[in-house]
């Protein structure tokens, strides 16, 4: 099957409906963009829907117009994994708001611009307040900010949905520029260090004291910094980053059962989570055919013939080639 730029959303009597999500920065969308989004509801019959990451998604499209949904819109067809950057919610900041604090439009647009569609190691989203009321939920967000009197709060760690977790908060810092490097020293030793997990659940198994200890580094020293992650962690630390969960994933030796065991076949019961932990390479296999949220406990743990099914594709076929890469073929 040829790839759709877009999510699949349903099979119904097996018709696929899609959805595209176009970027919006910030969430602001000038008038003119906003009569392409009507015209592209109007033409193909499709449902806008607002996001909670200000964004518009475009929904029940048939495969056929995914593309002519793009180019109506003026935009190059989007074909990525689940597991990237998402979306930085801006809330609207000293330039809007009376209330605010700090200037979030302009420090969320720069983290809009530098990090978001980036891949990683599971999704992330990123959050930007002006001020402690924190409009934006930076507080629940992979990668929070939040604008105080004297400059910048900056979280990590937090998620909503099955398992909700509270950001840690890392470090104040007075300055857009620090928060930016911050920023950037958290992303790259995520992106370098974690497995398949969010940045609260790679923060709970490496300990926040190891994380900390390896991204605030010489923060404070911004003459000597640079934009590039120069963390350094102790051996203690080091050893926490490689080792494996202390508490079983979802879908790892679900209600007590023995998981899957490297060496042993892919079944179509085998459990996402388990076939990705233990043969990673067939994780570019499941994101071809769209498994590609592959840090999301309600998809990790289902079982192979269910997620086959919900995605449209035979499960046997897709047992087949699995196992094929297990074996290296």
């Amino acid at each position: 099957m040829a790839q759709v730029a877009g999510n699949l959303q349903r099979i119904r009597n097996g018709e696929r409906r899609y959805a595209i999500t176009p970027r919006i920065p910030g969430g602001f969308v000038q008038p003119a963009m906003l009569q392409k989004f009507i015209d592209v509801a109007n033409t193909f019959k499709a449902t806008l829907k607002i996001t909670g990451g200000q964004r518009i998604m475009i929904t029940n499209l048939k495969a056929e117009d995914v593309d002519k949904a793009w180019d109506m819109l003026g935009m190059a067809p989007a074909y990525t994994t689940s597991n990237r950057v998402r979306s930085v919610k801006i809330c609207p900041g000293t330039t809007f708001c009376k209330r605010a604090k700090q200037d979030s439009v302009s420090l969320g647009m720069k983290l809009e611009k530098l990090y978001v569609s980036q891949e990683m190691p599971s999704k992330m989203k990123m959050g930007v307040s002006g001020c402690p009321n924190s409009c934006s939920e930076s507080i629940t967000k992979d990668i929070g900010v939040i604008g105080t009197v004297d400059g910048w709060q900056v979280y990590a760690g937090g998620s909503a949905g099955a398992h909700p977790r509270f950001a840690d908060l890392i470090a104040e810092v007075a300055t857009e520029k620090e928060v930016l490097e911050l920023v950037n020293r958290m992303v790259t030793f995520y992106k370098e260090n974690a497995h398949i997990e969010r940045i609260g659940a790679f923060i709970d198994r490496i300990g926040l004291d190891a994380f900390k200890e390896a991204v605030l580094g010489d923060l404070a020293n911004t003459e000597a910094a640079d934009t590039k992650a120069t963390a350094t962690i102790s051996a203690a630390a080091a050893a926490n980053v490689n080792a494996e969960p202390a508490v079983k994933l979802p879908g790892m030796g679900i209600n007590g059962a023995q998981g899957l065991q490297a060496g042993e076949p892919i079944t179509e019961n085998s459990i996402i989570r388990e076939i990705i932990e233990v043969y990673p390479n067939t994780i570019p296999a499941l994101q071809e055919i769209g498994m590609g949220c592959l840090g999301c406990p309600s998809a990790t743990s289902e079982p192979l013939w269910q997620a086959a099914s919900i995605h449209g594709f035979d499960v046997a076929e897709l047992v087949t080639r699995l196992n094929n890469l297990r074996k290296g073929a």
